[in-house]
């Protein structure tokens, strides 16, 4: 895996995060959910919450972390994209919501990932 493109490892990301926001009690909604706006990694339900959730890969801090690619413009993308989710789902209006990031680092072979559940607010 540590050849493959960006757009593999980021799956590979994705399905790590998805997989254990699941064994954590979360029922998946959507995901990859898009829009004109932006995409949304994964949508899911904590018990009542509608939880938005952004997963970030980084193989090494060199460039940065993963919480630091996360900044006020992809916030901004974010929850312009989760509005139109809740325009378009009505049902899903009536729910609290939340912002989540997984962050995933290392290698494919040996992923140090956190949780921070309510990340960041409008």
């Amino acid at each position: 895996m540590e050849n493959k493109t960006t757009t593999s490892r980021g799956q590979w990301a994705e399905e790590l995060a998805h997989t254990y926001l699941c064994e954590q009690g979360l029922q998946t909604i959507v995901r990859n959910y898009r829009c004109k706006a932006g995409e949304i990694d994964l949508i899911m339900l904590d018990q009542d919450i509608l939880v938005f959730v952004e997963v970030r890969y980084r193989k090494d801090q060199r460039y940065g972390g993963s919480i630091e690619s996360i900044n006020a413009r992809k916030q901004q993308r974010i929850f312009t994209t989760a509005t139109h989710y809740l325009h378009t789902h009505q049902w899903a209006q009536q729910h609290a919501c939340r912002f989540d990031v997984v962050l995933i680092s290392g290698t494919t072979t040996n992923p140090q990932m956190r949780w921070i559940a309510d990340a960041f607010r409008l």
